[in-house]
């Protein structure tokens, strides 16, 4: 369910609710007001989904690219021990096998930066909308407060 709804419905239910003489409270039907809160917790956006599916990408792809370095690794200690009498050869190897492992590194670098850098920005976008959304909640409670004020003094 879209939280905008969800926030929709929590304000309609206060706006439902009976006034208490003599304060600025309200009497909240208890059970719609936890069901709507509820709601609400279930319906995490889908950014946030796609954030940790994100991120969970990300130590999938860094696994995957330590498992290689090692492999890698492996292969070239394996090689050099058959060919320790070709000294250029093993060299070449060593060389190779490093360049792999650094550019693994680097390569999961990049995609950690990236996933970094989505993560936040999904996550920026989240508390700028849920503080746009609270903000609209604060209104519709100080229009009500207002109107009450004014209505208790007429």
């Amino acid at each position: 369910m879209d939280i905008l709804h969800l926030v929709d419905r929590l304000e309609e239910l206060f706006n439902e609710s009976r006034p208490l003489p003599f304060s600025h409270s309200v009497v909240v039907n208890e059970d719609r007001m936890l069901d709507i809160i509820d709601q609400m917790r279930v319906s995490i956006p889908e950014e946030i989904k796609k954030a940790q599916q994100l991120l969970a990408q990300r130590d999938r792809i860094m696994a995957q690219a330590q498992e290689e370095a090692n492999r890698t690794l492996a292969l070239a200690r394996e090689k050099s021990d058959a060919l320790v009498s070709r000294d250029s050869i093993v060299a070449e190897a060593k060389a190779r096998a490093d360049q792999i492992i650094q550019q693994g590194q680097v390569e999961v670098g990049v995609v950690k930066r990236e996933a970094d850098e989505y993560v936040l920005d999904t996550l920026t976008r989240l508390e700028a909308e849920m503080e746009r959304l609270l903000s609209q909640v604060r209104n519709g409670i100080r229009t009500i407060q207002t109107d009450r004020t004014s209505d208790d003094s007429d």
